[in-house]
């Protein structure tokens, strides 16, 4: 009826063909992993926090001198988030002749902006977040009594 083979034989051809098909299939596999990750990994936007970065690095000695004037001082500036009116309120300090509030989303530099403040020492200045993007922000208040310059800043999670 059926052909006799023996039985080492078809153990040969067997594992033979089974190593080949495997080394080939694991090739494959691994040919299109390596494809899909290169593929995936362009899709990816990857921005530095700011377009001149490095400039901003070397001009960082401005900004330890704004926090040093600022503890040095005793200058502040109260920040308040309320998240249930959806708003930010800053003191700004009696000293203040020229200032500037930048809102900052490490998430996403393109949502980040800012709003210069006129000359308006000691009054309240409330800025909505109905706007915002979900997510964690900076609030960072830069300003000059004239001479020195000031930088305080709050964190804050828009929900």
């Amino acid at each position: 009826m059926f052909p006799r083979h023996r039985r080492g034989d078809l153990c040969q051809k067997a594992t033979t063909m089974n190593w080949g098909k495997s080394i080939v299939l694991t090739f494959i596999l691994f040919a299109g992993f390596i494809g899909t990750m290169v593929f995936w990994m362009t899709r990816q936007r990857v921005d530095l926090v700011r377009d001149d970065y490095y400039q901003t690095e070397l001009e960082y000695q401005q900004q330890i001198n704004r926090l040093n004037n600022t503890a040095r001082q005793g200058q502040t500036a109260p920040m308040t988030y309320e998240p249930s009116r959806q708003e930010v309120a800053v003191v700004l300090p009696q000293t203040l002749r020229k200032g500037e509030i930048t809102f900052y989303r490490p998430a996403d530099r393109r949502e980040d902006f800012k709003l210069v403040i006129p000359d308006q020492h000691g009054t309240r200045q409330v800025i909505s977040t109905e706007r915002l993007s979900k997510g964690y922000w900076k609030v960072q208040l830069t300003w000059s009594d004239g001479r020195l310059e000031y930088f305080t800043e709050k964190e804050i999670f828009v929900q």
